[in-house]
């Protein structure tokens, strides 16, 4: 496993982290084994969020015994000074720890970041805590562009995460200067949401920007972490081979698909809006036709029972035509 300085916190963490995400899928025991899989293959750094239920807490019980193996990373959408105080704590108490090494403000719009470094915002309870010993870092996760290139000059800003994979390079020259300016770079949506199949290709064309600091791909088990430990370990250039599967890859996905961040939820109609793209990807590009029609007819709801309302695009950090994209997964999937 390399390892590598991340950015002006000087704290030493492995190339490939730990997304937990997943985690909500699984269970306490079944975290506590993946744990115990991390340190086996010299994974020290882990990433959660206030928002990811209960993430946090599985982590906590998995973690006892083992905390000072890892470099842990939270964060939280409060804006407020006492939101973020609040939360802090919780975070705090979910994970079973005295203090975490690095809490980020969760994916600010331009609005949500005014507030929060203004009078009574969210960053003077970042300040107090770490004053205070309860956090030692602070960091920011964006999904805008403009919003990166304005953090990059903010000075309490240590870390930035933003997505960065096969086919949302958009943010790889902020990449090159968060290098320059020391800012630990933290890469997520390595696999763009779940819309590239072929994690391995996809570690591998991130882990070749040397201005990544870090990839956080979401595991579930030990076989996802062998095969991410694998890819990040592959320091090789990458060959003809592969950079032909990198080309196929950006062509059949372009730009517009969802990665499933989900933040376009609840939808007015009741629809899970990213299992339908989840369905109909597998049934256009991976040739599951039969299996992503039984699962995507099993839905409650389908993309046909789209009302039109649009409340879905004002949250979607990506712009998507989600509305549009639901008529087309309509007539693909026949309903």
């Amino acid at each position: 496993m390399e390892y590598k300085i991340l950015g002006k916190t000087g704290l030493k963490i492995s190339r490939l982290g730990f997304g937990g995400i997943p985690i909500q899928k699984i269970d306490a025991e079944g975290t506590k084994r993946l744990i115990g899989d991390l340190i086996n293959e010299g994974v020290n750094f882990i990433d959660t969020a206030r928002g990811y239920t209960v993430s946090e807490e599985y982590l906590g019980y998995a973690l006892e015994g083992v905390r000072d193996r890892f470099v842990l990373a939270t964060k939280s959408m409060a804006r407020t000074k006492e939101a973020m105080a609040k939360d802090i704590d919780i975070s705090l108490n979910n994970l079973r720890t005295n203090y975490i090494d690095l809490y980020q403000v969760h994916n600010p719009g331009a609005a949500d970041l005014e507030k929060v470094i203004a009078e009574g915002g969210a960053l003077e309870a970042l300040l107090e805590a770490k004053a205070a010993g309860k956090i030692g870092h602070i960091g920011i996760t964006l999904h805008s562009v403009e919003l990166f290139k304005n953090a990059l000059d903010l000075p309490w800003v240590e870390t930035i995460m933003f997505p960065y994979n096969i086919v949302e390079t958009q943010g790889e020259e902020l990449i090159a200067l968060c290098a320059e300016k020391n800012i630990g770079f933290i890469c997520m949506k390595p696999l763009a949401g779940g819309a590239i199949e072929d994690a391995e290709i996809a570690i591998r064309f991130i882990v070749s920007n040397p201005a990544v600091t870090v990839v956080i791909p979401g595991m579930a088990d030990a076989a996802e972490i062998a095969q991410n430990v694998s890819a990040t370990s592959n320091t090789s250039p990458l060959n003809a081979e592969e950079q032909k599967k990198i080309a196929d890859i950006k062509e059949s996905l372009g730009t517009n698909f969802c990665r499933r961040c989900n933040y376009c939820q609840p939808c007015t109609a009741g629809i899970n809006i990213s299992g339908v793209f989840l369905f109909e990807g597998y049934y256009s590009r991976y040739d599951l036709k039969d299996w992503a029609l039984s699962r995507y007819s099993s839905m409650p709801k389908t993309a046909s029972d789209c009302i039109d309302c649009g409340v879905c695009e004002t949250r979607c950090p990506y712009n998507l035509p989600i509305r549009d994209m639901l008529k087309r997964a309509a007539e693909v999937m026949g309903k």
